[in-house]
């Protein structure tokens, strides 16, 4: 089956307001830049986010942030992102933030139909007690607070149940895809790619170089094609446009 769609916009049309989205890349790395413009242009909001972190203001996810079009976050990092802040302080935003390795495996649950497991990640922890501020209100209390997870005793260890996350959609990039949606991730942009395109029910993929199938190895795939609804090739100019989160310079 051919997956690739025309173009960006194409792809994103039919994402309604309030829909729920998984996100893949780590900080600015791997991030679906192309699909969130598209995202951004299309003109949805009250999302639902999913993503390990939330972009920077103004770019990746931070240009949905500051347009107020996200509602909730679950995420495991605020990041350089001042608006994301201020947004969950002021009452205006609604953020879980959870452990970075449970958020990877409630996602890789999700997508393999797993509806919940056990994990030592946050014994001990508000995590685990519940009170975790969600929302504030206006003046600064907390308005929702996370609950408390069930407890199990596992070897003498205690962990704490965690569910799995799926989505309605899910963006994700990578740097190398067929017709057929098998995709390959380049180094850490394979952090939370494919993951998110596990979780979501309808996947779209922009990726670097559009290949015909059978050209992938079959060892080289790091997603299989059964996960992915749409692929949406990028021009040369669209691929090498990436953003550096923090440049160092040494002299």
């Amino acid at each position: 089956m051919d997956k690739v769609c025309a173009s960006a916009r194409e792809a994103v049309a039919d994402i309604p307001h309030a829909a729920s989205l998984a996100v893949g890349g780590f900080g600015l790395c791997g991030i679906p830049s192309v699909l969130i413009e598209a995202l951004y242009e299309q003109g949805a909001c009250g999302l639902h986010v999913v993503s390990n972190n939330c972009g920077v203001d103004g770019a990746g996810l931070g240009s949905l942030i500051t347009a107020r079009r996200i509602a909730r976050v679950i995420g495991s990092y605020v990041g350089e992102n001042k608006e994301f802040a201020r947004q969950y302080l002021a009452g205006e935003l609604e953020v879980e933030l959870i452990p970075q390795g449970t958020l990877a495996e409630r996602l890789r649950a999700g997508g393999c139909g797993i509806p919940a497991f056990y994990t030592p990640a946050g014994v001990g922890t508000q995590v685990a007690e519940g009170g975790l501020p969600w929302r504030f209100d206006a003046d600064g209390r907390v308005a929702v607070a996370s609950p408390p997870k069930e407890r199990r005793t596992f070897q003498g260890r205690e962990h704490i149940l965690e569910t799995a996350i799926t989505t309605d959609f899910a963006l994700v990039r990578a740097v190398k895809g067929d017709r057929h949606g098998n995709l390959v991730f380049h180094r850490s942009a394979r952090n939370f790619n494919p993951l998110a395109a596990m979780a979501g029910r309808i996947t779209v993929a922009e990726v670097e170089e559009l290949v015909e199938p059978g050209t992938l190895d079959p060892d080289e795939i790091h997603l299989p094609g059964v996960f992915v609804q749409q692929v949406v090739p990028l021009t040369p100019e669209q691929a090498a446009d990436k953003l550096i989160e923090k440049r160092t310079v040494r002299f």
